[in-house]
């Protein structure tokens, strides 16, 4: 499929024609059988850095939007993308090109792991796929992170969930909401203060 202009700052999306249905299923295809240990990284790598269809912003947002909703986080976001560009028909053709593909590979794999999955250098293998893996997610998270305005308010709350979750296992569901709510607060506050401010700068100039 063409690639669009190149533009230096991924931070804001040009106004580019959405992909068409056609394009839409064979992208997260791509997407969905190059993803050995997880495919966030290819889907922001797709949609922000190639194809430039949204803002590294635009993304951080959607995700975080997809991971309060039940499912997988990666299923959910393509129901996003597909529906933002298509409606319904997106959605659906979305999704079923980013799991049609690794559907039919999991399951020659699942035969294949049960002829020869106890043999030694097999397990190797699956180590060092999820340490891949790993290693994209690690490096997705830095560059979204680079894209998270003011970010010295907000990252915090990534540490505060890391030690939470590791060191105190405090079960997720019940600390994302307590986290949201935190948030929430500190997102009002400061659209009242903007709001103010704003106010305070129209009665100057009148």
């Amino acid at each position: 499929m063409s690639r669009p202009p190149v533009v230096a700052d991924s931070r804001t999306a040009p106004h580019i024609a959405p992909p068409s249905l056609g394009e839409l299923f064979r992208a997260c295809s791509r997407v969905g059988l190059s993803g050995f240990g997880g495919v966030l990284p290819l889907l922001r790598h797709l949609l922000v850095d190639e194809r430039r269809l949204m803002s590294g912003a635009d993304f951080n947002a959607l995700l975080g939007l997809c991971q309060f909703l039940p499912g997988s986080n990666v299923v959910n976001l393509a129901v996003c993308v597909g529906a933002r560009f298509h409606g319904a028909r997106g959605a659906i053709v979305a999704t079923a090109g980013l799991l049609l593909g690794p559907f039919l590979v999991m399951m020659a794999l699942a035969t294949a792991y049960g002829l020869w999955g106890q043999l030694a250098i097999v397990q190797d293998m699956l180590r060092g796929i999820a340490a891949a893996g790993a290693g994209l997610l690690f490096a997705t998270a830095l560059k979204m992170a680079r894209n998270v305005p003011e970010r010295w308010i907000y990252l915090p709350f990534s540490a505060l969930i890391l030690v939470a979750l590791v060191v105190l296992r405090l079960p997720l569901p019940p600390l994302m909401l307590a986290l949201l709510g935190i948030t929430g607060l500190i997102a009002y506050r400061r659209a009242r203060n903007a709001a103010a401010i704003a106010t305070s700068a129209g009665e100057e100039r009148a």
